[in-house]
């Protein structure tokens, strides 16, 4: 799934989160640039390797362990980026 629409991504993966993470909160209650894992919503390592599967299965983007997760999952926002930066990177 390409992704054109940075506003419209972020609202994805705000629902892919909830339904992922089995969240009982509406996907507009995430505030974009709120800590992920260890946030208000009580996402942990657990729930970080489900939304890392998610992004593999439906952006086509691998999320790697490490330093570059940690950065990638510090919010919905810098999720974004990482999935928009890697499906422009070359093949």
């Amino acid at each position: 799934m390409a992704i054109a629409d940075r506003t419209a991504l972020m609202a994805d993966l705000k629902a892919m989160i909830v339904s992922e993470c089995d969240k009982d909160i509406a996907p507009e209650e995430i505030d974009s640039e709120a800590r992920l894992i260890g946030g208000e919503h009580d996402l942990d390592s657990l729930d970080a390797l489900q939304i890392s599967m998610a992004v593999k299965q439906r952006y086509g983007v691998r999320i790697e362990g490490g330093p570059d997760a940690r950065k990638a999952l510090a919010s919905v926002s810098s999720l974004a980026d990482f999935i928009i930066a890697g499906q422009n990177a070359p093949q």
